[in-house]
């Protein structure tokens, strides 16, 4: 295995009004490259006076922006995308420096979704449409959608740059003018971000970026009186703690928040195809996925195959130095996290599972400081262990068993979370029967993690509310105005006499 590349240590500082500013408060924080421990920069920590300055930059960059005409903000949106594809080789290296996930990921996947949804939304901008309305009487009735205003954007680590673009691009397409909080652990490439939206003439103000804490930074961002509207991708606990910080102004809210997704695999399904995309499903990303595949239901029936093969083809899969080409999963983001995820292994054998393969974090030559936790399989789950209904946020799947096709969807429904499932299945009647019962907001036949800039993209339950994508994310992000003109050859008189 080769040696991980040592690099000089970067230095970034908040983007507020278009200029590259230290924090009010003078604080600074680390970011650790989470495959080797390495300290990879210095950033600087926003504050709730940082806040307070990204906000007045937004709120006075907004008469403008939203002025500004549409098509002339999707240009600048698609030259955002441009110029992130010329970087994109630089930018997946720092992204998988800063989050741990591996370079096939980053730049084969991440970096390209990353820019077309710069460009899709660019080119969505001048196409936000109002309707009229067919009312009674001699009245033109026409619903226009105007921008909100200022939004808060905060984003998890687990696809620092994507969720930066799959945020702020349909913001700034309605019109809004933002302000983005990265998560700390992975501020990087959002600072990238800033200097290309400066390199391609986004207006001043338009995107402010404020690294920092959640209890500092987001908490005054979520509290703030003078932002509109706040957009969340995260943990359920937070977004409660959200819903309470906006009472002051009534604040629009939008949440994606964690999963527990069922993979539901019939008897009649192709176990080879069940197989891969259910290794694809849950260690992708090294399972710090909010829709992964965390449950497989298999019919008991062919149960015993689809585990042995499943648990051979995991036992084959390459960790390692996640720059090298060959590396299929990459880091945990923290020692934090790689902590939670070993309890979580640890609780799954305490309950009673069989711990098929994994459990632990592997030795690897040269990365003994990095976070690392092997792909994880436990058998014999119940779906009332804890491993079975709570978020783990790691590598780790539960395999369980159902006889019928009603206890499948009761299986898969008996959690808190709704925000994805998929079903294996030959038979088209059983596939529709089944995505019908499932109460999820993605269901997937014979396929699973499929995202679109033009889908929309959130959860039932406890998994948030609000969808990303397509004319959704426009819900989102637009205000619903209804004009009423009287075109009655009559005056109007209520109270004649």
């Amino acid at each position: 295995m080769g040696e991980a590349i040592k690099e000089s240590v970067r230095n970034y500082k908040l983007f507020v009004d278009g200029d590259f500013t230290d924090s009010v408060s003078g604080k600074t924080f680390e970011t650790i490259n989470p495959a080797t421990g390495d300290l990879l920069a210095q950033v600087s920590e926003g504050v709730d006076e940082d806040v307070n300055r990204a906000v007045s930059a937004a709120r006075r960059a907004y008469e403008g922006w939203r002025k500004t005409p549409a098509i002339e903000r999707g240009k600048i949106l698609r030259r955002i995308g441009e110029a992130i594809l010329k970087r994109s080789d630089e930018l997946a290296r720092l992204e998988t420096q800063d989050c741990g996930k591996p370079i096939r990921e980053t730049a084969g996947a991440d970096l390209p979704f990353t820019a077309s949804t710069f460009e899709y939304w660019g080119s969505v901008a001048d196409k936000i449409e109002g309707r009229v309305v067919p009312v009674q009487g001699d009245f033109l009735n026409y619903v226009v959608r105007e921008p909100i205003g200022v939004v808060g954007l905060i984003i998890p680590w687990n696809y620092p740059l994507l969720m930066a673009a799959w945020k702020l691009a349909p913001a700034l397409a309605c019109g809004n003018t933002a302000i983005l909080k990265p998560a700390e652990q992975t501020p990087i490439t959002a600072m990238e971000l800033a200097k290309i939206c400066s390199e391609v003439g986004l207006p001043e103000g338009v995107v402010n970026i404020i690294p920092g804490y959640g209890p500092t930074a987001g908490a005054a961002l979520t509290a703030h009186p003078k932002v509109d509207k706040i957009a969340f991708t995260g943990e359920w606990k937070t977004a409660q703690t959200i819903v309470k910080a906006s009472a002051g102004n009534l604040k629009r809210l939008s949440f994606e928040l964690g999963g527990k997704s069922p993979m539901v695999v019939f008897s009649d399904a192709d176990i080879n195809q069940a197989v891969r995309s259910g290794l694809f499903g849950i260690y992708y990303c090294q399972g710090e996925n909010c829709d992964a595949t965390s449950r497989i239901l298999i019919d008991e029936s062919i149960y015993e195959e689809y585990v042995a093969h499943f648990v051979e083809r995991c036992k084959e899969i390459v960790m390692g130095d996640p720059l090298l080409q060959n590396t299929e999963m990459g880091a945990i983001i923290s020692a934090e996290q790689l902590e939670r995820i070993t309890q979580y292994s640890d609780l799954g054998v305490q309950e009673g599972a069989e711990l098929l393969c994994g459990g632990k974090s592997p030795k690897l030559p040269g990365l003994e400081k990095g976070w690392y936790f092997a792909p994880t399989a436990f058998g014999g789950v119940s779906n009332s262990m804890r491993i079975a209904q709570e978020e783990i946020f790691g590598p780790v799947v539960s395999f369980l068993k159902f006889k019928t096709e009603e206890e499948a969807i009761v299986l898969a429904n008996d959690v808190m979370y709704g925000l994805a499932a998929s079903i294996w299945t030959q038979d088209i009647k059983r596939a529709h029967r089944v995505a019908a019962e499932i109460r999820a907001g993605s269901v997937e036949i014979n396929t699973c993690l499929q995202i679109s800039p033009a889908s929309p993209f959130g959860g039932y339950k406890m998994s948030g509310y609000g969808r990303e994508g397509g004319q959704s994310t426009v819900d989102l992000y637009t205000e619903i105005k209804s004009v009423w003109v009287d075109l009655s050859r009559d005056s109007f008189d209520w109270y004649q006499h």
